[in-house]
């Protein structure tokens, strides 16, 4: 079929196809008109996919996007828990209507609360805007307050569950660390007892300052024992070996006196050169040279008693200063013993102490993270109740019926010059005769013939 032949039969049967076209469009106006009106109600919510921002994370860091985090979120904006979080503040379960509606939907089988979740959902659309963070949340219904209220509803909904599943984790971690908490300081408390228990076995209350003292008086009797044992090397090299010490040697007084009994002695042999034996003067000389040495002598054997005694005192005090000094270095070794002991004890209260502490911050930490009321999601509008019905679109739906009739218009015309061919330009006597046209005669001035006696022989068909 050519293009001239198709539009020829669209000519002589455009009645037929404005009938169809006419009846699309009843029928499509119609279609509108009884169609309950549906009204579309809009917000939207922006997603930031860094941290959560709150006073304990701090503000949130812009980052790349994970991939499927927004289709995770338009997931659980289209969930049950989301759904049935709405029914719950919209308080559509103490309806009376809703509950007629899904005794007479369902018979009472199932649940109520999951099967106004779903009637919501089907009235919902999500959908996440092309190359952005935004999503934006439709609801259609019957009542355009209701669109609106129900549009905002899911929108908190979301905002309360993306906070929940949040915190959950937190909250969960929180109360372990609660738990460990506990344990916690129950091992330091332990651990404490069994250093104080040990502090009072040895009677130490601190073992820190006891070790110093003692070690103080150790160094201050080794100190002794060193001076003593100096004084006793001393007072041994004053003594002479041959009985005589050099203090006698050194004394003023040995020598003075030693000098008088030289002089006495010299005065003696001169009066025994000049007088009698019997001579007073002679006898009286002799007398205080006796006197004399009498006095050196006693002199003499009291500096060296004194130089022997300072040395047998000293040698008893060195003696006792090393008893006291071993005495106090055993005494040293075990408070060093008790302190190592004690500092056993007390690196158990330590690492006791750190763990507490750790596991105290850890649980602070997580305690504000559940605590906190701030999501990475943001509102960015609210729905208000839309003036116009979003459907049915009386516009949209008459021109879709006057393409759709004009299409099944033309279809039911060829079909119809299929079913009851008609002869309407030279090109169809061709293809229906197969025979040559040798002219053509036009009809505007022939008189009109009935169909029934309309004949054309133009000759016999050629031979095959």
């Amino acid at each position: 079929m050519t293009l001239l032949q198709f539009l020829l039969i669209l000519r002589a049967r455009y009645r037929v196809i404005a009938v169809i076209i006419f009846a699309m469009l009843v029928v499509a106006l119609s279609a509108s008109l009884l169609l309950p009106k549906k009204y579309s109600a809009q917000t939207a919510l922006l997603v930031n996919a860094g941290s959560t921002p709150g006073p304990v994370g701090g503000p949130a860091q812009p980052g790349p996007i994970p991939p499927g985090y927004i289709a995770t979120q338009v997931d659980i904006i289209s969930g049950d828990r989301v759904a049935k979080r709405v029914v719950k503040m919209l308080n559509l379960d103490q309806d009376p209507a809703n509950k007629a509606a899904w005794l007479k939907a369902s018979k009472g089988q199932g649940d109520f609360e999951t099967w106004l979740a779903s009637s919501l959902l089907k009235g919902l659309e999500v959908r996440p805007a092309r190359e952005s963070n935004v999503i934006d949340i439709t609801y259609i219904g019957r009542d355009r307050n209701g669109a609106a209220d129900i549009a905002n509803a899911f929108a908190q909904a979301y905002l309360d569950v993306s906070l929940t599943l949040a915190t959950e984790p937190a909250r969960l971690n929180s109360a372990w660390f609660n738990e460990q908490t506990k344990t916690a300081r129950s091992a330091l408390e332990l651990a404490q007892a069994r250093l104080s228990a040990e502090q009072k076995k040895y009677g130490i209350v601190s073992n820190d300052d006891r070790v110093d003292y003692e070690n103080a008086k150790l160094a201050q009797i080794s100190t002794q024992l060193t001076a003593v044992q100096a004084e006793t090397i001393d007072s041994q090299s004053k003594r002479n070996v041959h009985g005589s010490s050099m203090e006698v040697m050194q004394s003023p007084l040995i020598n003075s006196l030693k000098g008088d009994v030289a002089r006495m002695q010299a005065r003696v042999q001169e009066l025994s050169v000049n007088l009698g034996p019997n001579n007073p003067q002679l006898q009286q000389a002799q007398s205080q040279l006796a006197t004399l040495r009498a006095q050196l002598a006693d002199e003499t054997a009291r500096i060296n008693a004194s130089i022997n005694t300072t040395y047998q005192v000293n040698k008893d005090r060195e003696r006792d200063l090393q008893v006291a000094l071993a005495a106090q270095k055993a005494k040293v070794l075990k408070l060093n013993a008790e302190r190592d002991d004690l500092n056993v004890y007390r690196r158990d209260v330590d690492a006791a102490q750190r763990a507490y502490d750790a596991v105290t911050q850890s649980a602070s930490q997580t305690r504000l993270q559940s605590l906190t009321t701030q999501t990475n999601v943001v509102r960015l509008n609210t729905a208000t109740a839309p003036l116009y019905p979003s459907s049915p679109k009386i516009r949209l739906n008459m021109l879709i019926a006057a393409i759709a009739g004009t299409i099944l218009g033309v279809a039911f015309a060829v079909l119809l010059e299929l079913l009851n061919r008609r002869v309407r330009s030279a090109e169809d006597l061709v293809q229906m005769l197969d025979l040559p046209v040798l002219g053509t005669v036009g009809s505007n001035n022939l008189p009109r013939i009935p169909p029934e006696t309309r004949t054309l022989m133009l000759g016999s068909r050629k031979p095959a």
